[in-house]
């Protein structure tokens, strides 16, 4: 609908591009916009306004040459001006009710289209640490990323779903550590745990499982381990300090005693132990969520194929690396980062960026016409760093969008969940997904801004009534299976041509309202596609929705008269296909009983 009235103005420029008044070397963009009031039209377009300086007319006047050179249209009852040159479309009854019809044809595929065609995009997300489970801050990330990637697959693009894998550095050192001494604690070693060490039920349960099969053969006493280590910060139950020490450097000197006290193979069993079986549960917990990637890219892979020494040369040779302090810094602040930044340290380790400007730079060597990132919005000031790398290494840092999601914040009973996997204190995305559902999870993630906060409503989730959206949306595709079934139990006929044929007699205002809603779906999937935004999806479902249930409760579907039974049957199908397939976006099923 809303290309065939950008292609009826188009038309109308050619006339105006013979003259000379416009120029014919390109088609314009040709904006074309839904009215917020009905009573101005169904379409207005500011294309007038756009072309006025260029036509060297009065908006106005222009607006009525484009106007009076309009092809007729069957979709189009009339065509206004209104103000300094809007152009108004009312389109016939007979546009909204051929919606119909394109659904039931097109079924799954409604809504979908070839803009981004030939086009690949990367959409890189979640990508947590695997230090621990995922927790339900993560599975907004999930949710979120995996709804992005539907999106844009459904205009065309060739979406291609990464999770960057850290498996290298520090922080799965620590988790190695931390496994260590919980087997260690296991086997009736006595001794303070590291303050900063992984503290979740999940690594005793590993602990365990490691002295199950290898008995005490990675036993040693505590003695040895904690003689002259740097001293602990330990701190009371108020937080409050109770013995000062540094807690790094003791969780660091603690991850080199493992390494010397072990010896390195039986040091790497403990850390591939770990990472294995905690990144084996992430991918199974994603997938049950309904999240499956294309690819699991290895941080460790990255660099023992040589790509981060290779780029940090790249930067070096170009002058973007120098030493100060005994360590090496990336010149970031030439490109508009508010300082320099380290990207190797005195001691020869590679940072986290460094490894990250390598990972960039070979998404787009993959051949990635875009990429997207989805981070944690306490990442937000990463962000200026990473596209000055890119922009160093000579490529244009507007090929990649980062996109901000702030974790969600889930409330049980009233009382807010805590979330720390170093503490072990936080709710599981597992946890979640058992108490209110994938759909319900899915859904709700989706349901705001991505940078906006999202307080989780357990309650109002599991409850089954109009005012939790996915129940209320859910229930109206179950509706229409349910009038479906009725039809069969009172043996009526259904003839789908019929309907079509007979499509005018869907008159009712409630009708015409949902057929209107039903119009939107694909300028929605677009601009939530195109703006990264899921939650313009799920508030149309929601509004379709309450416009359908609306309607079923003001009309009887199932009426005597064949043809209007028919054509109210049509309308009612194509109403289920458009929540089927927008909730398919979502990650969400459509029932077919409640």
């Amino acid at each position: 609908m809303k290309t065939h009235l950008q292609n009826l103005i188009a038309q109308a420029l050619q006339p105006l591009q013979r003259e000379g008044l416009l120029p014919s070397a390109e088609r314009p963009v040709i904006p074309l916009e839904r009215t917020r009031d009905r009573t101005h039209g169904d379409f207005a377009s500011t294309i007038a306004l756009a072309l006025a300086k260029t036509a060297r007319r009065k908006p106005r006047e222009l607006a009525e040459r484009i106007v009076a050179a309009l092809p007729v249209s069957d979709q189009v009852v009339k065509v206004e001006i209104a103000g300094p040159g809007f152009i108004n479309f009312f389109l016939t009854p007979a546009a909204y009710q051929a919606v119909v019809g394109e659904i039931l044809e097109r079924r799954e595929r409604f809504g979908r289209s070839g803009l981004g065609s030939g086009q690949r995009v990367q959409v890189e997300f979640v990508s947590a640490n695997p230090t621990g489970p995922l927790h339900v801050g993560h599975g907004r990330g999930a949710a979120f990323g995996a709804t992005v990637a539907n999106l844009l697959e459904a205009i065309g693009y060739q979406v291609h779903r990464e999770y960057y894998v850290n498996d290298a550095g520090r922080q799965m050192n620590i988790l190695a550590a931390s496994l260590w001494l919980r087997y260690l604690e296991h086997c009736g070693e006595k001794f303070r745990f590291p303050s900063n060490g992984y503290r979740g039920e999940y690594v005793r349960d590993i602990a365990v499982q490691l002295y199950i099969e290898h008995g005490g053969a990675y036993v040693v006493s505590a003695r040895q381990i904690f003689r002259d280590l740097p001293q602990d910060e330990i701190r009371d139950g108020n937080g409050d300090v109770v013995t000062p020490g540094d807690k790094e450097a003791h969780i660091d000197a603690l991850v080199e005693r493992a390494r010397v006290l072990l010896g390195e193979p039986r040091y790497r069993y403990l850390f591939e132990l770990g990472l294995n079986t905690i990144l084996d549960d992430i991918r199974d917990d994603l997938q049950q969520f309904g999240v499956v990637y294309d690819e699991w890219y290895s941080e460790r892979a990255l660099a023992e194929s040589g790509a981060v020494n290779k780029t940090l040369n790249r930067l070096r040779d170009a002058g973007y690396v120098y030493e100060q302090d005994g360590a090496q810094w990336f010149r970031s602040s030439a490109f508009g980062d508010e300082k320099d930044r380290v990207v190797e340290r005195e001691n020869g380790q590679m940072t986290y960026f460094a490894s990250d400007i390598a990972y960039h730079l070979e998404k787009f060597e993959r051949g990635f016409d875009w990429v997207i990132d989805i981070w944690g919005a306490d990442h937000h000031g990463y962000v200026p760093r990473v596209k000055a790398a890119l922009q160093a290494l000579g490529e244009n840092p507007d090929r990649l969008d980062v996109l901000l999601v702030q974790f969600a914040i889930l409330y049980r009973h009233g009382e807010r969940a805590p979330m720390s996997t170093r503490s072990g204190e936080f709710v599981t995305l597992r946890e979640l997904r058992q108490e209110v559902g994938n759909d319900a999870a899915r859904f709700f993630y989706v349901m705001r801004k991505s940078e906006q906060h999202l307080d989780f409503d357990l309650d109002l989730a599991k409850s089954q009534s109009k005012d939790n959206p996915v129940y209320y949306i859910q229930y109206a595709h179950a509706r229409v299976s349910s009038v479906l079934k009725q039809l069969r139990e009172k043996g009526l006929p259904r003839d789908e041509a019929r309907g079509q044929a007979h499509l005018a007699l869907l008159s009712e205002p409630h009708e015409e309202a949902l057929l209107v809603a039903l119009s939107r779906y694909p300028e929605i999937v677009e601009i939530a596609a195109l703006d990264h935004e899921p939650h313009q999806l799920a508030h149309y479902l929601r509004e379709l929705a309450n416009a359908f249930h609306t309607y079923y409760n003001e009309h009887r579907v199932l009426v005597d008269d064949d043809a209007l039974r028919d054509a109210r049957l049509n309308l009612s199908l194509a109403t289920r296909q458009v929540i089927s397939n927008g909730l398919a976006l979502l990650g969400v099923s459509a029932p077919e009983v409640m």
